[in-house]
């Protein structure tokens, strides 16, 4: 594939996908309160993000190693035509258990559309140019966090929440036009022997360990025998699938990847920086509704400094890989990302918006170099059949530390929070349960103006408290990812004409 402007049209067919695909859950999370209020269902709300999370955790690295044995065009199209009809599907919804359905086929074409794209950009672009790509590539995955709440609030009051799914539509089949018409994948692929035993296993145990996250503690106590039946299922399966990996001859993961220094810190990275960036998406957003008093809409746009350093933090790292090594730019990273959450753990209900501003570009300069270094760093002299499964690899544990990272993060925040509350109002045990189960009153400014000021100041300063010390917490993850960075070795992307001379040919 040597025309430039075939090359351009399929990156800008590979981006829209990934903006689509990445987007999907955060922008919907801002619209589950017109969603809920409009479809009732209040008590089954967590199907509707976790349906779609599932089925993409469970399809990555499926998918990833089915496009390295039959191709990544045929999959990438499939995966995007069966996001476009589950997207479709969502808008006409009429419940809340059809909704998470229909999430959950959006799921199974998310699964395919995220690691595949970035493996077609390692297919069709020399390795000099690799880096800017997935820089590129990073940048829009980094944007999506931020802008998908962003979006999501827009649509959802000027237009409707079917439009939250709607907007999925032209969007990819502009992307699917541009793919089918513009790239050529013309490697042969020879059949081989699909790794059932893996594949069911694998889905079977993340399925279980997902909504063991997700309903823990809401649906469920821990200690129920709901919850302990799922993770005893977690655990069972992924034995047998370790083992089944071990025998197949063409796995769905390769462990022999791991034994590669670079690979293997490089997915330690990933879910280390998927698990604690997930919480500053989350809570700054809280904090600033319910410690400033702003408005749903004010704190999706207080996310944008974040949005900023994400896309540069990704840009100068693809530019970077082919001058610095990745453990370099990766040290970088770690270093503005620690002193960035550093920063975050301080704030309080006294820190001005500017600092706020400033610690989040901090953040999201650190954090956004992993999004376009980490997937080139995984794939690093993997030879073209291997690509696809490497990629998915890293998306799926990134997508991991995701899920996990929601799950303890926001328990933990919870803890400290009610801890705070009921200490500080412990003289009044009633009016402590009260304000506790009240809580979203401190985010709806009509209802927050109602609220005593003794128990304002205690809700607002608990809220603080607790997303700070949360911000602290997180830094014992960051510091493994300092001691991961370590072993990255001293690879770099290679440049020369011999490696270019080994590059699959492509039409």
């Amino acid at each position: 594939m040597g025309d430039k402007t075939n090359l351009r049209l399929v990156l800008t067919g590979l981006l829209l996908a990934i903006l689509m695909a990445a987007m999907d859950n955060t922008i919907v999370a801002t619209a589950l309160g017109s969603i809920l209020a409009d479809l009732g269902g209040v008590e089954s709300y967590v199907w509707i993000t976790s349906a779609y999370a599932v089925a993409v955790l469970a399809g990555m690295p499926i998918f990833g190693k089915l496009s390295d044995m039959y191709g990544r065009k045929r999959f990438f199209v499939f995966g995007l035509t069966i996001f476009l009809i589950g997207s479709a599907l969502c808008g006409i919804a009429e419940s809340v258990p059809q909704l998470a359905v229909y999430r959950a086929i959006q799921g199974i074409g998310g699964g395919a559309l995220l690691p595949i794209a970035f493996t077609i950009v390692f297919d069709v672009f020399p390795p000099e140019k690799r880096g800017k790509m997935t820089g590129l590539l990073g940048a829009v995955f980094g944007a999506s966090s931020v802008l998908g709440p962003l979006l999501g609030a827009f649509i959802t009051d000027t237009i409707s929440w079917h439009w939250v799914f709607y907007v999925n539509v032209p969007i990819g089949i502009a992307s699917l036009v541009l793919i089918l018409r513009f790239y050529n994948e013309t490697r042969q692929h020879a059949k081989l022997k699909i790794d059932w035993l893996g594949a069911i296993t694998l889905v079977t145990a993340i399925v279980s360990l997902m909504f063991g996250l997700e309903l823990g503690g809401k649906e469920f106590a821990w200690a129920s025998w709901q919850s302990i039946s799922l993770f005893s299922i977690f655990i069972v399966f992924f034995i047998v699938f370790l083992w089944a990996e071990r025998k197949a001859s063409e796995p769905i993961i390769s462990f022999w990847m791991f034994k590669n220094r670079l690979f293997a810190s490089s997915q330690v990275l990933a879910f280390i920086y998927g698990a604690t960036f997930v919480g500053l998406t989350i809570f700054i957003p809280i904090f600033v509704q319910a410690v400033y008093g702003g408005s749903a809409t004010n704190a999706g746009i207080i996310l944008m400094p974040m949005l900023l350093g994400s896309v540069v933090g990704s840009a100068f790292a693809g530019f970077a890989q082919s001058k610095m090594t990745y453990r370099k730019i990766m040290v970088i990273s770690v270093v503005v990302y620690s002193f960035g959450m550093i920063f975050m753990s301080t704030i309080t209900p006294d820190t001005s918006r500017l600092l706020l501003t400033i610690y989040m570009i901090l953040v999201g300069l650190g954090v956004g170099f992993s999004f376009s270094l980490l997937p080139s760093a995984s794939v690093h002299k993997m030879d073209y059949r291997h690509r696809g499964s490497a990629n998915s690899t890293n998306s799926f544990f990134r997508s991991l530390g995701l899920a996990l990272g929601i799950t303890i993060f926001g328990s933990l925040q919870t803890k400290l929070l009610t801890n705070e509350i009921t200490t500080k109002l412990g003289a009044s045990g009633d009016q402590a349960a009260s304000t506790i189960d009240n809580l979203q009153t401190v985010f709806q400014p009509e209802q927050r103006a109602q609220i005593p000021s003794n128990i304002l100041e205690v809700i607002v300063n608990a809220m603080s408290n607790s997303i700070s010390a949360t911000f602290l917490w997180s830094l014992i993850p960051i510091a493994i990812a300092v001691v991961a960075v370590y072993f990255m070795g001293n690879e770099k992307l290679e440049v020369s004409k011999k490696s270019l001379a080994n590059e699959p040919l492509q039409d």
